[in-house]
């Protein structure tokens, strides 16, 4: 199996969309991450779902996580309106890591491998022709243990 046989169309979203655009995107199409996407259309980056948490959390409740427990419910419901002018290149990491991209011949076994080496729930397909959509990790699971 290849990942030709896997692939799916995919949401993309710009370095410049809004957060919370991407954040809805996420939400309204249950989506583990999307893939941004450059001025040609091309995977530039993978933004993970958890990213865009990490960039609506408050910083101090990530570095000490006892402290989410005592902002009060009804401002703890809130913390995504911090994403309101913050776009998607804010959320991406500040060292890019391998980008999670590989053409329509990849194996079961190398996209497997290229998701955990760089902690990626979805990889984009690329061929001649562009973007071709892209895996997920449910897909791939899906059909792993189905045989």
């Amino acid at each position: 199996m290849r990942a030709r046989d896997l692939v799916a169309d995919f949401p993309t979203v710009r370095l410049d969309t809004p957060v919370i655009e991407a954040a809805r995107l996420l939400a309204e199409q249950d989506l583990p991450g999307l893939i941004v996407v450059d001025e040609r259309g091309l995977p530039a980056s993978i933004l993970p779902g958890t990213q865009v948490l990490r960039l609506a959390v408050p910083g101090y409740c990530l570095d000490d996580p006892a402290l989410a427990r005592v902002v009060d419910e009804a401002h703890a419901d809130a913390f995504l309106d911090k994403l309101a002018n913050r776009t998607v290149r804010e959320a991406l990491p500040a060292k890019p890591r391998e980008l999670p991209v590989t053409d329509p011949d990849a194996t079961v076994l190398e996209l497997a491998a290229l998701m955990a080496r760089t902690h990626s729930p979805l990889v984009a397909v690329v061929d001649d022709s562009g973007l071709q959509g892209a895996v997920t990790l449910q897909a791939l699971v899906d059909r792993l243990v189905e045989r």
